[in-house]
């Protein structure tokens, strides 16, 4: 059995939606929303790893734990990497989950499937996808592909990420959702590599891991959640969870 922490990148500087962990959503900052909705998946201790005193505050009023990371990391699997060595510099957590702080209206279920692949030791980093069903998302380049050989119902093992629309030929395609589970090892291991060809290429850090020979497996959910980093997603996330959208 696993120990999972689970930690939540946040920062202020948002390319496209600046100061987004905080923008209200039916009463609360969306890091509260985020942070409750990982605490409701009640697989281990959540807190938010920022560089931002105002979410820390956010989230500390909420009842939460918060913690304070430098402000140059290049990524969230950075900060949560420094987070996790802050908060347990003694390894008792041998999983560490990354929840991104977009996800308001995540379900805390999927937040729980993360965990599952690393059942199997020979699993490094476990994540989630589900089946594309809008045709516009086969295309679009924002919507990343998972590509990956069924080795059990609901589960793939990862080949492949890609901006691309593949595989190509009859069947499903499937939306890559950026959640991950690590083991503390794997973590480590992938912070401390340089960026890859392909994740330079695809602009996708995951495939890092995979050039460096990580395995990576995915659990396919049925309700694929959608970050907040345009105007447009951040109306739809207030409407979901202020009820007036089922």
């Amino acid at each position: 059995m696993s120990d999972p922490l689970v930690l939540i990148p946040a920062r202020m500087a948002a390319t496209r939606l600046p100061g987004k962990p905080l923008a209200d959503i039916a009463g609360a900052p969306m890091i509260v929303h985020v942070w409750r909705r990982a605490v409701e998946a009640g697989i281990g201790p959540v807190a938010v790893a920022t560089d931002s005193p105002e979410i820390a505050a956010a989230v500390e009023a909420a009842g939460g734990t918060a913690v304070m990371t430098r402000a140059d990391h290049q990524s969230g699997s950075d900060r949560i990497a420094e987070a996790a060595e802050i908060l347990d510099p003694e390894g008792r957590h041998d999983v560490v989950v990354n929840v991104q702080g977009d996800f308001p209206t995540i379900d805390p279920r999927a937040v729980a499937a993360s965990v599952l692949p690393l059942a199997d030791p020979a699993v490094a980093i476990a994540t989630l996808c589900g089946v594309i069903t809008r045709e516009s998302e086969r295309e679009d380049p924002n919507v990343v592909k998972a590509i990956g050989s069924e080795i059990s119902p609901g589960r793939m093992r990862a080949l492949y990420f890609t901006r691309a629309t593949a595989p190509w030929g009859e069947g499903p395609l499937h939306h890559h959702v950026g959640l991950y589970a690590y083991r503390r090892g794997a973590l480590a291991r992938f912070v401390a590599l340089p960026p890859s060809p392909l994740e330079r290429r695809e602009r996708l850090e995951q495939l890092r891991a995979l050039e460096d020979g990580m395995r990576i497996d995915l659990t396919i959910i049925d309700d694929v959640p959608f970050g907040v980093d345009t105007p447009e997603t951040l109306a739809l996330a207030r409407e979901i969870l202020e009820g007036r959208v089922s």
